[in-house]
């Protein structure tokens, strides 16, 4: 096989709502059987997939191609959770390896890579507000030498004004 071959089996980019509602139908469909997450979502949040499908194609729909049809507090929704289970990073960190690899199973290239950076971020916010903890980005032990570096050139900047 050649490598011109190779490069057709490829996965497409992530491109559509129609991509959207693929990976949420994957991810969910994962999520609902997953020992960890499953019993989060079924039992104790009890969603109702008709309804929450939906949103979560809107969501996403919305932090990708910015078509503004999400309504709705992600913030909110997790935090009515931790009065009813522990919502700890390993929760997370879970949640966020299921969603990579069902992005990387089915899709590949500049969109796809940007929503599992989307979703990375979230997490991570979401997870600091909940459980009151900072957020682990903004701690400067944690800066790579191209932040530091950007940090320090805004704080000068805004010093000068």
């Amino acid at each position: 096989m050649s490598s011109s071959t190779v490069s057709s089996d490829a996965p497409p980019d992530l491109i559509d709502r129609e991509g959207i509602i693929l990976l949420v139908d994957r991810f969910y469909e994962r999520i609902r059987e997953d020992d960890l997450l499953g019993p989060i979502f079924s039992e104790i949040a009890q969603v109702d997939w008709e309804t929450h499908l939906p949103k979560m194609y809107d969501f996403w729909d919305t932090v990708l191609f910015r078509s503004g049809t999400f309504r709705g507090n992600p913030l909110d929704a997790h935090a009515k959770l931790v009065a009813k289970t522990e919502m700890s990073r390993v929760k997370f960190d879970h949640w966020l390896e299921i969603f990579r690899q069902t992005v990387a199973e089915l899709f590949e290239g500049e969109n796809a890579e940007h929503i599992v950076r989307c979703a990375e971020d979230m997490a991570n916010v979401i997870y600091s507000k909940i459980n009151n903890v900072p957020d682990p980005r903004f701690d400067p032990a944690n800066l790579s030498d191209e932040q530091r570096e950007r940090y320090s050139a805004y704080k000068e900047k805004s010093s000068e004004t």
